[in-house]
């Protein structure tokens, strides 16, 4: 008897631990995040403020929607990955190969999967004017 109580216990505690480490990384994250990349060195446009928690809590998107690490052609980026800023692959000045520079991958990416949400009828954020995602410029 004295086992099972103990196994009991133990289980319990393993995933008590798991979820709070769940909990803690999942608040790691800030709930507003400005895209803004010091690989610019002038911008056109003001940055884009991007609700992390809307997207990731709200409309449920994983985070390999968004982050990414290529191997043999597919995005194996896992939730516990640690983020890496976008211009360490994407170059700001130009395309290399399938690797897009840096402003045309944050469009892709934003502006891709907004239109596609569009396009199927569902809500979805800005698709056509700049001025929608991007702040004015100071």
């Amino acid at each position: 008897m004295g086992k099972k109580i103990y196994f009991l216990l133990g289980t319990i505690l393993c995933i008590a631990l798991f979820m709070s480490v769940g909990i803690l990384k999942a608040t790691d994250v800030p709930d507003e995040i400005c895209i803004k990349s010091d690989a610019f060195k002038a911008y056109k446009k003001g940055a884009v403020k991007l609700t992390h928690k809307k997207h990731t809590v709200d409309y449920k998107i994983a985070c390999a929607e968004c982050h990414h690490v290529y191997k043999d052609g597919k995005n194996v980026f896992k939730e516990e990955d640690p983020v890496q800023k976008c211009s360490e692959c994407h170059d700001p000045v130009q395309s290399k190969g399938k690797v897009k520079k840096l402003m045309l991958a944050y469009h892709k990416n934003c502006q891709g999967c907004h239109k596609g949400l569009e396009k199927a009828g569902k809500p979805t954020g800005p698709t056509k004017k700049c001025n929608d995602c991007h702040a004015k410029k100071k």
